[in-house]
Order: C-alpha cells, then structure tokens, then sequence
C-alpha cells in the first residue's frame, strides 16, 4: 500500500509562513499531540527494568530509532514526528509536546534548520537535558556554519561544540540521516549523553552504540562496492533527501540544480529546466531515479512519469521511517534498491 504523500514544497511553503506566526501560541495552546514511543522503546522500557526508565525525546523516528538501539531496554523513546505525513518544516508543536521535552533526560534533533520546531520547545520547555544534535556531531564539511539561529545550547550541556551562526535553507544539506558515518556518530552522541544520566549503565550504552555502528559496516561495505564499480554512473533525483547515500556510492546527480533546489524550496520550476531534467531519461544520461516519494507535485510527476517511460528504474525514498522497519533495515532496502537500479 502506497504511504501518504506530504503536501507538494509548494504548499508546504505556505503552511510553513503560516506555522511560523503561531508557532510560539501553539506552544501554549491546548490540544493533543502526535507523538508516540518509537516502536518498542516505550513498552521495553517499562516492561523489563524495575527502575524508572530514561527518557529519550527525538525530533523524528529516524531519530528515536537510534536512541532506542542505544538505550535497550534501560529507556523510553518518544518521537514527535513518526507519520509520513508530518512534515517537519512545518510542524507545529503542542503543550504535549514541550511537557515531553521538559521532562526527558536527553533530547535527540536533527538540527540544520530541518526541525525548527525541536530548537523551539528546547528553549519553551527550559530543559537542562543534553540536547543531541545530528547536524552538529556528524563533522560533515559545512556543518559549523548550518546551526541554529539563537544560542541557547550554551544552557544545554554538550548541545554544541560550534557557535551558532544561523541557517540559511540550501547552503548545507540537512538531510544528514543518509549519512551512514552520522548515524554511527549520533549513536556514540546518544550513548555519551544516556551514560552521563545513569553512570551505572554507561557501558552497557556504549556496548549498544557500538553494536549499532558495527551494524552499520556491511551497509558502508556495499556503498563503497558500488563506488568502485560504479563510479561516475549518473543518477537523477526529484530533492537532494538522498544525496549523502549516493555520494557514498560514487554515484553522480546530473539533476539540474535549479529543478531540485525549487523542488525543495517549493518554487516554480521553470520550463526549460523541467526540460532538461526530464531530457535526462531519453538521453541515456542517468541509471536510476531516485524519487522523494514524501513529496510530490507536478513538476516531480512529469520527471517520474518521464523516467517511467524511458524504462529507467526509480528508487522511491522517504524522510521518516517505513512501517515496522528500524533505521538500519530502512538504510538496508534503500541501500540495496540503490545498488540494483545501477545493475549491481
């Protein structure tokens, strides 16, 4: 069954103009929340400890998986986005919500500007619980500069290493979660955090991060397979979501930048570039389509049903968790999708 698209960036756009005048009230309004224990954490947490579990509290699925890798058994994970549907540009935060961060031990985000809303209950909620960010820890070239308006991570334990200058959307890719080496440092990042908040069960997290990072190997392994045999292979792309993965497999975006910086913008792409892009696929020029499938709106139609048409395989991807798969399974599938569309 297809999963649930998000609105096209062009209407994402709009409610994110809107979002961002109430976003302050929405803090303070009544209502409920989407949030729910990331799969497992919740139950597993409470269930097998006669202690109180930690409590983990993450932007998105993506990253509340990992948090529950590291913790086991020893933490309830909550994660505020874990809907396909949900979009974390423009989501607007609930009461719920800042309660959870108030009182979690360690806070997990994504950083970059991809979840504005988690820097904004961090600061509501007056948390002193470690706040882990992606963007922040993952070391990757232009990282320094992609941080949070604001500098409240001084008040925050290890929230930062690096002063924070401020995100402008497009100068450095946020969409860190498709970096394999990140993920491992996120977990190691988690461990750190969840050890300093129960000292007698640090080993056993760091234990769990490192499973998860070794876990991480064979997927690293075959990434570097298909850049050796690969490399320079052109591929297309509707939004650069998945471009860390691709560049780890030497694969090359010949995507116009235009078409893609507009998708993710959620401007209007311009005929002659929405030629070229889908010029792509009847010149031989690309192996694969790899396709946000979270995200689509006429322009990204027209370049699937263009790929689709040219017999040119197409990786669909996504920015949240598949039903009833954990972060490494989901990097596996897309990992493996990747490798056949290039005939690996």
């Amino acid at each position: 069954m297809p999963r649930p698209a998000l609105p096209s960036r062009t209407s994402r756009t709009s409610l994110a103009l809107a979002g961002g005048l109430t976003a302050a009230l929405a803090l303070t309004a009544c209502g409920g929340g989407g949030s729910t224990p990331a799969a497992g954490a919740s139950d597993a947490g409470s269930a097998s400890s006669g202690a109180a579990a930690l409590t983990v509290v993450a932007s998105t699925d993506v990253w509340g998986s990992i948090a529950s890798a590291v913790g086991g058994d020893a933490v309830e994970v909550t994660s505020i986005i874990d809907d396909p549907s949900q979009d974390p540009h423009s989501f607007e935060a609930t009461t719920r919500d800042q309660l959870l961060v108030q009182d979690a031990d360690v806070v997990v985000e994504n950083g970059g500007g991809y979840d504005p809303f988690m820097e904004q209950l961090v600061e509501a909620s007056g948390t002193q619980a470690p706040v882990v960010d992606a963007v922040e820890v993952s070391g990757l070239e232009g990282a320094e500069d992609a941080g949070h308006s604001g500098d409240h991570a001084d008040d925050h334990g290890d929230h930062a290493d690096h002063a924070h200058e401020g995100h402008a959307h497009g100068e450095f890719n946020e969409h860190v979660w498709y970096d394999l080496a990140t993920a491992g440092r996120v977990a190691e990042a988690v461990a750190r955090a969840l050890g300093e908040a129960d000292p007698q069960q640090a080993a056993t997290f760091e234990a769990n991060a490192k499973a998860f990072t070794d876990g991480l190997a064979p997927l690293q392994a075959q990434a570097a397979e298909v850049a050796a045999k690969s490399a320079g292979t052109g591929v297309a792309i509707t939004e650069p979501v998945p471009d860390y993965l691709l560049e780890a497999m030497g694969l090359v975006v010949k995507t116009p930048e235009e078409f893609s910086a507009a998708v993710e913008e959620g401007t209007d792409v311009s005929p002659s570039v929405l030629a070229d892009t889908t010029a792509l696929f009847t010149d031989g020029a690309v192996k694969a389509l790899v396709y946000n499938e979270q995200t689509t709106g006429a322009e990204t139609d027209a370049v699937l049903e263009a790929a689709q048409a040219a017999g040119v395989p197409v990786v669909p991807v996504t920015e949240t968790l598949p039903d009833g798969q954990d972060y490494t399974q989901w990097m596996s599938a897309n990992t493996t999708a990747v490798r056949a569309a290039v005939g690996l």
